[in-house]
């Protein structure tokens, strides 16, 4: 199956930022989509949204550190459209910050989040992908994959951990799956304010007030990823401002 219009497209941290302006987009070229995300009231208005407009949505709560989450949004999928074409795994935090911090919860939810939730959506999608004989896996990794800076380093490792990860999927996958790993550069989000050191918060937050671009540079780069025919495999995209290093 080529192209987007009438695909199930199932995507993580669906309720804001690149999740959302990918299901928006998604929606609009004719993608049948399952959304997850934490915040159910943000799903219910985004869900409203692409319905008004005439698209397709279903949501559910999903918290990709749970393992059961991936997998009922997987089955949901099945459930309501009777497949999965593409699963985008987008949810992420970047609470970053000097190692000297010593904030080890944060690098724990980092971890937890970043690769666990990853490794989840694969658990729970790479079954039913195998079992149709199809699927796509697109998931965010960051440019912080390619380049570590200071107060980066557990999120940089846990995005480098994403970036090998999916390139060891498109080596097993065979001819049949498709593997993209899409990496954004500064993204005008709300990423910047996650972080809990006052001053990387304010470089971070000054940066993207700078030099971000909008979400939907990512999504436009997801779209092309998914509209290729099946024996079209993108593997790699990074997305940054022409200004950022």
């Amino acid at each position: 199956m080529s192209g987007i219009g009438g695909k199930v497209v199932a995507i993580t941290g669906a309720g804001s930022g690149i999740g959302e302006a990918t299901a928006l987009l998604l929606a609009e070229r004719g993608a049948r989509l399952v959304l997850g995300a934490r915040r159910s009231e943000r799903l219910a208005e985004l869900v409203a949204r692409i319905e008004k407009s005439g698209g397709t949505a279903v949501q559910t709560r999903t918290d990709v550190t749970r393992r059961d989450d991936l997998h009922a949004l997987v089955a949901l999928a099945d459930e309501r459209f009777g497949r999965l074409d593409v699963l985008v795994s987008n949810a992420g935090v970047g609470t970053i910050s000097p190692l000297d911090d010593l904030r080890v919860d944060e690098w724990d939810r980092m971890v937890d989040v970043n690769i666990k939730g990853v490794l989840h959506g694969i658990g729970a999608a790479l079954p039913v992908f195998r079992a149709q004989g199809s699927g796509h896996f697109v998931t965010i990794a960051s440019t912080a994959a390619f380049r570590i800076v200071p107060a980066m380093a557990v999120y940089a490792g846990t995005k480098y951990a994403v970036r090998a990860i999916c390139e060891g999927l498109r080596q097993e996958a065979g001819d049949s799956l498709r593997v993209t790993t899409v990496s954004p550069g500064a993204i005008g989000t709300a990423f910047a304010e996650a972080s809990t050191n006052p001053q990387v918060r304010a470089q971070v937050m000054e940066m993207r007030d700078r030099i971000a671009i909008p979400p939907e540079a990512i999504a436009q780069a997801i779209a092309f990823a998914i509209e290729q025919p099946a024996t079209v495999d993108v593997n790699e995209i990074v997305v940054r401002p022409t200004a950022q290093n």
